[in-house]
């Protein structure tokens, strides 16, 4: 089973609280570093959160 994997079974059904802890993450990081690597970040975070599940459905389209 691979890391991913692995989390990915531990935040089955806490899909929410995850997305609301890498934004939480990339507010961090913009922070430290000024917003110089902004666009960077949110990239991450929409990667991140399609990869977990978060946000489904919402303000997005469905990922082929």
């Amino acid at each position: 089973m691979s890391m991913m994997d692995k989390i990915k079974h531990m935040l089955k059904g806490h899909e929410d609280q995850a997305g609301k802890g890498i934004d939480k993450a990339g507010d961090a990081i913009d922070t430290k570093t000024q917003g110089k690597y902004t666009g960077q970040v949110d990239t991450a975070q929409d990667k991140l959160k399609d990869e977990f599940g978060s946000e489904q459905g919402q303000d997005r389209p469905p990922q082929p």
